[in-house]
């Protein structure tokens, strides 16, 4: 069995080229939900992101918030705090460690989030709209992968984060 060979610098130029386009497609989304979801609802960037983590992987802790997120841990905390006064975030339990703090979006939290979903649907009407039924599956198809690779780094790099 021949011996496994390093990628090629064509390959890994392609890959770095593609990390690029992920990060810009992380930068740019920033402005069509600020403008188009956040500022609507009242809510800040960071407090949208904290509310479609809970919705979207149940009960986390504010560190697992944190490596998900990729902000500094005080931006999470502040907005975790502003969700409590709101009574959108509830304490949950974590049956296998005591002292791990995560919380849930409470009823209001769950009824708060369901209101953002329209304004979130039309900006994502008005950022695909181009793509056909086939390229939004395959996007979809493809991003679902990179998030799987994304998920598992963070588990490999950071002991303790729970993510779904």
């Amino acid at each position: 069995m021949d011996a496994p060979t390093a990628p090629s610098a064509d390959s890994q130029d392609d890959t770095f080229e593609l990390l690029i386009r992920l990060l810009k497609l992380g930068s740019f989304i920033n402005a069509p939900m600020k403008e188009g979801v956040c500022d609507p609802s009242g809510i800040s960037q960071i407090e949208l992101k904290v509310l479609m983590a809970l919705a979207g992987e149940g009960a986390l802790a504010g560190h697992d918030l944190v490596e998900i997120m990729g902000v500094p841990a005080m931006n999470v905390s502040r907005a975790l705090m502003t969700l409590r006064e709101r009574g959108w975030i509830e304490d949950a339990l974590d049956p296998d460690n005591r002292r791990r703090k995560p919380v849930r979006l409470s009823a209001a939290g769950e009824a708060a989030y369901a209101a953002t979903l329209p304004a979130a649907q039309q900006v994502a009407a008005d950022l695909l709209s181009g793509l056909t039924a086939r390229q939004r599956r395959d996007f979809a198809a493809l991003a679902d992968r990179v998030i799987g690779n994304m998920t598992q780094w963070i588990r490999d790099h950071h002991d303790g984060v729970k993510l779904g």
